[in-house]
């Protein structure tokens, strides 16, 4: 079964208002969606987006209201669309990011180690490159790089030296091949965790742009806010955290602390609040849905529209 994360307190921090315009700029498979949509009267409207060509499937199956739509992108592109759609401002923001428990538990997506299927990892499956293509191809260094960067891992490089000595013989395909491989150069085992978790989260980060993403979502999506419209960031790992805390203390900021000493001006005049601040889940969450215990939650509000 699919939880969502966080569900009902990411909805109560968005303060949902009616008639508001709101964006799941993640939907998986709808579980914030149904619930913002539960609170919007007749005049209400929801925006999804999601990469996953099996999450637009879901979407049009299952989601039959004339005040939702969905768009086949990521919400990195909200802009766009948004100015296609005749969309000045919107009243609400969530992102609920990384890979959802669905894509995880198809095996033929290639996410998992805990299946034997091919290395793919790509939310949008119809565009770009797997990760096979990806490790065949790409150089030592790059390999090594990735794996710091995304994943923290600390034996970068002899992970991605064994994967070049492997790859020299015969192509790397499966999940089974990658997870076994990187199990033979870790030395130890963390508890609980397999040794290959680190190098599947970089890789799968790396593939699909996921912090990118969101570092131009974040960007975007705050810009975007009408008065007193909110933002609701659920993130699963610190690289995607630090990001999201960085970007919304940076607009949080107040304006008298970016100018110079010598500008007058009245410190009260702040555009943006901090409303949440490193929110997780109940143990009665964890209990139910593991997944939700590295879980996140931030969220910003704009207090006013410059020029409005």
């Amino acid at each position: 079964m699919h939880y969502s994360v966080l569900l009902q307190e990411s909805i109560n921090l968005l303060a949902i208002k009616p008639d508001g315009v709101y964006i799941d700029g993640t939907f998986g498979r709808g579980g914030h969606s149904r619930e913002i949509l539960a609170q919007l009267n007749t005049n209400g409207r929801l925006i999804a987006f999601d990469k996953d060509p099996q999450a637009i499937e879901f979407a049009q199956q299952n989601f039959l209201d004339p005040r939702f739509s969905i768009i086949h992108d990521s919400f990195a592109n909200l802009e766009l669309h948004l100015t296609n759609l005749n969309l000045a401002y919107v009243d609400g923001i969530l992102l609920d990011l990384g890979v959802s428990s669905p894509q995880l538990d198809t095996p033929e997506r290639g996410f998992s180690f805990r299946f034997n299927a091919p290395l793919d990892m790509r939310m949008n499956y119809t565009d770009g490159i797997s990760a096979a293509q990806w490790l065949n191809a790409a150089s030592e260094a790059e390999l090594a790089e990735v794996f710091w960067l995304y994943g923290e891992e600390k034996f970068s490089r002899k992970i991605a030296k064994a994967i070049v000595e492997f790859r020299a013989t015969q192509q790397l395909e499966t999940t089974e091949q990658l997870a076994n491989l990187i199990a033979r150069v870790i030395s130890y085992k963390e508890k609980g965790q397999h040794p290959a978790t680190r190098v599947f989260q970089a890789i799968r980060i790396h593939i699909n742009n996921e912090l990118g993403d969101l570092k131009l979502g974040l960007q975007v999506g705050v810009k975007k806010l009408n008065q007193q419209g909110r933002m609701v960031v659920i993130s699963f790992h610190s690289l995607e955290d630090r990001i999201v805390k960085q970007s919304f203390n940076q607009y949080a900021s107040s304006v008298a602390k970016q100018l110079p000493r010598w500008v007058m001006i009245n410190d009260d005049a702040q555009e943006y609040e901090i409303i949440a601040k490193k929110h997780k889940a109940s143990i009665s969450e964890i209990n139910l849905n593991n997944r939700s215990r590295s879980a996140i939650m931030r969220a910003i509000e704009r207090k006013y529209v410059k020029n409005c």
